[in-house]
């Protein structure tokens, strides 16, 4: 009988904890964070993927053909303008350069001679003119060998980094061959496409503020401590894609940007009486972006929003809201289109101060 009653009693013990789990559980409904769009002026930054490129990069080639003899650089080098690079075997043009001073030697005394002669009226003036003519092209034809024996000496053409050797030392160099690449980074030229729409807001905005200064994003998504400048822009759009090439000149004094790298160029447009979100008040469904509206019956709704631009942890918003919409702030992968909450409403000011936003 005890045994009974004992179980009973833990019985009534379990139910009583059951019930009060569930009214406690009741009694703990969750509030959401609830905000508004902030109608503000501000900057809104543009991203653009960028190629980089040095501001001169060359093919260096030989001039003539022959076996490499000596390479004095290495991939990777920095080399001063006039700077030794290669060296093709020179012995054949040596020669002809030593037969070419012989026959401009004897072309010399002969006109020499002939002259003497012509001023003692023993040959006429059409044989000294002769003479003169074979003497200035003995003289010539010596400056051309003089010329090919000079391309033996490949030298680099101004200050800059050598790219990959293509040619080992001792390969017979054919005219015109690709010997290595050379890049001078003192400066960056990077390249980036623009939209038709926003290349008109630059051109109606370029006289404004500092529009034509821009920022450079690297592959590691660190920027780029040195501010760019647009430069120039393309003459005409492309047809198929509608966009226009833009290029910014970068400074490189520390030689960390080289020829070839991406990364992508940061604008900053501004945008007057703009609507303002926080970046995590939205979700993505096929690269669409939504918030959850609260509506008068306390129920929320996902509704689609476009976005005019995006600044560090901010969205300004394009159409699809306005600043009188209530928008769930937080909980968002807690919550179904069409739930009924209870809300805590913040001042839109002070989430987006919360956020560091530094806007105009």
């Amino acid at each position: 009988m005890s045994r009974i009653l004992m179980i009973v009693s833990l019985c009534a013990m379990f139910l009583g904890m059951g019930c009060e789990s569930h009214k406690e559980k009741k009694e703990e409904k969750s509030k959401y964070l609830v905000t508004s769009p902030l109608r503000k002026d501000t900057l809104v930054t543009h991203q653009y993927v960028a190629q980089i490129q040095s501001i001169r990069n060359i093919e260096v080639r030989a001039q003539e053909r022959g076996y490499l003899e000596n390479i004095y650089v290495d991939e990777g080098q920095f080399v001063k303008k006039g700077q030794l690079m290669f060296k093709i075997m020179p012995k054949l043009y040596k020669a002809e350069l030593q037969k070419a001073d012989a026959e401009a030697n004897f072309a010399q005394i002969e006109y020499e001679n002939t002259k003497q002669l012509a001023d003692s009226n023993v040959v006429a003036p059409n044989e000294l003119a002769m003479a003169k003519a074979k003497l200035e092209k003995a003289k010539a034809e010596k400056s051309l060998a003089q010329v090919h024996l000079e391309f033996t000496e490949i030298r680099a053409p101004f200050d800059g980094i050598v790219d990959r050797l293509h040619l080992k030392l001792g390969s017979l160099v054919e005219e015109g061959e690709l010997l290595t690449s050379l890049s001078d980074n003192s400066d960056m030229w990077v390249y980036y496409n623009v939209p038709e729409a926003e290349y008109l807001n630059y051109q109606q905005a370029v006289h404004q503020k500092d529009t034509t200064k821009v920022e450079l994003l690297m592959a590691n998504n660190q920027i780029y401590k040195h501010d760019g400048y647009v430069q120039t822009i393309e003459g005409e759009f492309n047809n198929e894609t509608g966009n226009i090439a833009f290029r910014a000149s970068f400074p490189n004094p520390e030689g960390l940007l080289r020829h070839g790298e991406t990364g992508s160029v940061l604008t900053k447009v501004p945008f007057n009486n703009s609507l303002l979100i926080p970046q995590k008040a939205t979700f993505e469904v096929l690269s669409k972006h939504y918030v959850y509206v609260v509506n008068e019956d306390n129920k929320i709704e996902a509704r689609e929003i476009n976005l005019a631009g995006e600044l560090p942890h901010v969205y300004a918003v394009k159409d699809g809201i306005t600043e009188d919409d209530k928008i769930l702030l937080e909980g968002l992968r807690k919550v179904r289109d069409g739930d009924e909450i209870e809300y805590e409403f913040e001042k839109p000011q002070e989430v987006i101060n919360h956020l560091e936003l530094y806007a105009e």
